[in-house]
């Protein structure tokens, strides 16, 4: 049995994948703690989830799209969180004694303590954006952002000599997709990819089952939470999509994500609610409607199920470009897009059976991959878990873009570089 202790942000693109694979090590015989905001992470974990409070400061909101957006989520939040939260980390690693660590690709606090202390962490990512290295070919962005890591990791009391790139663990990396997905990326070695860590989820607030119509194919239509406040030349991209499947009513019902507020009715063609159990409506839906997020991404493509894809900041666009490639879906303009337009793009997937069938070969893909168990196996295999099977310091090192059942050879136990 081994300690690991999980260092996430509190949102739930990031918290859902990592504690599906805490889970799966707690099924295992293992202890799991976790470092982050309380208030805003315990509901997000599972019932009585142990948490060493790091405290939660307030973030400016993000801004624009494209790279500016890029670099006001590194700017506005990922490093000053890590600032704020590294002596709460180095706390938590003290008082809980940990023997491996598990952190999220943008909690990088978690990183820099476990270099601290000397243990060795898996880096997990959750966003396509670093594993798809966006910045190359523009060397000045890479170069700035990579003086920002170079600067925190010098305030956190590393040495000069200590040269890694805070993003990846030297030790293990764990991508939460499949190459059926992310093509031929360029990645390093010790990334592995597992396909996406799905589990239970906290229950929500209720949601009206007795609505949903079962004559009718089945559209989800979900934004997420970062597309508040961006401007657009057009009303909100919801009531668009509103408007776009009111003419498919007969057919089409469309389950639509959003608050009250935001699409008043009525509506009689959709179900408008402001939350909904996401994995447990999977099953019943022929189409899902987008921005992107990896997660809601990964969780259509788990059920074979293809995407109508805008995108509209940081990580999305590479996901819709990914899905494209693939098949398994098309783009549209988050903030141009007419409801005549979008509704052709519903039509389209929804009528040829090429997108499913693509679909349908990345989620058989993502089965291969293992999800939260296979993570959970990588994860014993670091320098100093127990794992079942695995000889403590054993670590796989992956050759080229994988997936986790590819082959492995040992890495020796220690600190590299």
């Amino acid at each position: 049995m081994s300690r690991f202790l999980f260092v996430v942000p509190p949102l739930a693109g990031h918290a859902y994948p990592a504690s599906a694979v805490a889970d799966a090590l707690a099924g295992r015989g293992h202890e799991v703690a976790w470092a982050g905001p309380r208030a805003r992470l315990s509901p997000l974990l599972a019932p009585g989830s142990t948490v060493y409070p790091t405290g939660m400061r307030p973030y400016r909101e993000q801004a624009g799209t494209g790279m500016a957006a890029v670099k006001s989520l590194w700017d506005e939040f990922v490093l000053p969180f890590a600032r704020h939260t590294l002596p709460a980390v180095l706390r938590a690693i003290e008082a809980y004694q940990p023997d491996a660590m598990a952190v999220d690709q943008h909690a990088l606090a978690g990183a820099l303590a476990a270099r601290r202390h000397g243990l060795p962490w898996a880096t997990m990512c959750t966003s396509p954006m670093e594993l798809a290295q966006p910045f190359r070919g523009l060397p000045k962005v890479e170069s700035w952002l990579s003086g920002r890591l170079a600067a925190l990791s010098r305030e956190a009391g590393l040495s000069s000599q200590d040269d890694f790139d805070l993003r990846f663990s030297p030790y293990l990396g764990i991508a939460f997709t499949s190459q059926a997905l992310s093509g031929d990326l360029e990645l390093p070695a010790q990334v592995a990819l597992t396909g996406p860590a799905l589990g239970a989820r906290p229950p929500g607030p209720g949601f009206g089952w007795d609505r949903v119509d079962p004559r009718r194919r089945h559209v989800l239509v979900t934004m997420g939470t970062l597309t508040a406040g961006i401007a657009a030349d057009r009303p909100d991209f919801r009531a668009r999509a509103i408007e776009a499947l009111r003419p498919l009513g007969d057919q089409v019902q469309p389950v639509v994500i959003a608050p009250e507020q935001v699409l008043p009715g009525p509506h009689e063609h959709a179900l408008i609610t402001p939350w909904a159990p996401v994995l447990d409506l999977m099953p019943l839906l022929d189409l899902v409607v987008c921005h992107g997020g990896q997660n809601t991404v990964c969780e259509a493509l788990a059920h074979g199920i293809p995407l109508v894809i805008a995108p509209v900041r940081h990580d999305q666009p590479i996901s819709a470009a990914q899905v494209t490639a693939a098949g398994a879906g098309v783009r549209v303009n988050f903030a141009r897009v007419s409801p005549q337009r979008l509704r052709t793009a519903v039509t389209l997937v929804l009528s040829d059976p090429g997108y499913r069938a693509a679909a349908g070969r990345i989620r058989d893909s993502f089965a291969a991959a293992g999800g939260a168990r296979a993570a959970a196996e990588l994860l014993e295999r670091l320098p100093g878990a127990r794992g079942r099977g695995s000889p403590p310091g054993a670590m796989p090192v992956l050759a080229g873009p994988r997936d986790a059942a590819a082959a492995a050879v040992p890495l020796a136990a220690g600190s590299p570089g």
